[in-house]
């Protein structure tokens, strides 16, 4: 982490001097010392410590040791948990017009427990984040929009705000981005364009765009339907515990390459044995056995397939 030219590196070394300039009043020495103690790095973690020093560059106004101190607050770390003290600390640094300060301010006012929410407040503070160009804030300005909190609902505003988060490669924007392609909210409705911000979220492994493009590929929107792709990509959301995407590979699953092929099979084979029997022979009970065999064996095959599933889930 700390190197100069031509010395060689030695982090204990560089601690002791962060100290020094720490006891001297060196509020930037007082905040890396802050969190080196947090992180345990150069010197052992105490959280103790980490606040103390963290504490005293938030008191020179140093936004960043007081954006830390917030969290320190608001995780019960080296001092009682309070998030009333989280979101004054968060407050301080946001007022210094940091972007990342002024998202965690309005984050805390959506949401923090323990603090009374305020969604106009909250949103005042993420635009001047997401203004400033922060991927996260502008996200989150995108949802303020699409829900309608601390703002009229408009999905205009919505989709532009997760535009510019997806284009610096925010994986929840892009997933949101490209639901509301799918469904036509704030654009007009395209499957294609849906299904290519999918793809980009799902590929950084979110999971409800995994789940979104595996439902694309069992249906046929913006893609071919492929059913072993849709398989694939719920397999990879249902293994990060979606629910969505458990309960879609499972009917994938069931319905899919040798499993359908063998229910048509049977099918076929038990209709026309069926209707003989009836007809010709005369035996209506064994012709009705012919005809929910094929529907019993899927319904066991089913059955059978998300058992091995949540075993293979469990281990």
């Amino acid at each position: 982490m700390h190197s100069g030219g031509g010395v060689p590196q030695d982090d204990a070394q560089a601690a002791e001097w962060y100290r020094k300039a720490a006891e001297q009043g060196d509020a930037a020495a007082q905040s890396n010392l802050g969190v080196a103690y947090a992180d345990g790095q150069d010197v052992p973690q105490d959280y103790a410590q980490a606040v103390s020093w963290t504490r005293k560059a938030a008191d020179q106004g140093h936004a960043g040791a007081q954006s830390n101190l917030g969290y320190a607050y608001a995780d019960g770390r080296g001092v009682p948990q309070d998030h009333v003290q989280a979101v004054a600390w968060f407050r301080k640094a946001a007022e210094q017009a940091d972007a990342f300060d002024q998202f965690n301010l309005g984050g805390a006012l959506f949401s923090m427990k323990g603090v009374p929410q305020d969604y106009v407040q909250a949103v005042s503070w993420t635009r001047k984040a997401a203004e400033q160009g922060d991927a996260a804030a502008q996200f989150s300005l995108g949802n303020a929009y699409r829900y309608g909190r601390g703002v009229p609902q408009d999905h205009v505003q919505a989709v532009e705000w997760y535009r510019q988060a997806a284009e610096q490669g925010h994986a929840g924007a892009q997933s949101n981005l490209g639901y509301a392609y799918r469904a036509g909210q704030g654009v007009p409705q395209d499957d294609v364009e849906a299904v290519s911000w999918t793809r980009k979220a799902a590929e950084q492994g979110d999971a409800a765009a995994q789940s979104n493009l595996g439902v694309a590929y069992a249906n046929g929107r913006g893609v071919p339907r492929d059913y072993a792709q849709a398989a694939e990509w719920h397999r990879k959301a249902a293994d990060q515990g979606f629910e969505e995407a458990q309960n879609n590979l499972l009917t994938t699953m069931g319905l899919t390459g040798w499993q359908r092929l063998s229910a048509v099979a049977m099918t076929v084979w038990t209709v026309p044995v069926g209707v003989f029997l009836w007809v010709v022979e005369d035996d209506i009970s064994t012709a009705l056995l012919f005809w929910l065999t094929p529907p019993l064996l899927v319904f066991l095959l089913l059955w059978a397939t998300r058992w091995v599933y949540r075993g293979f889930r469990r281990e």
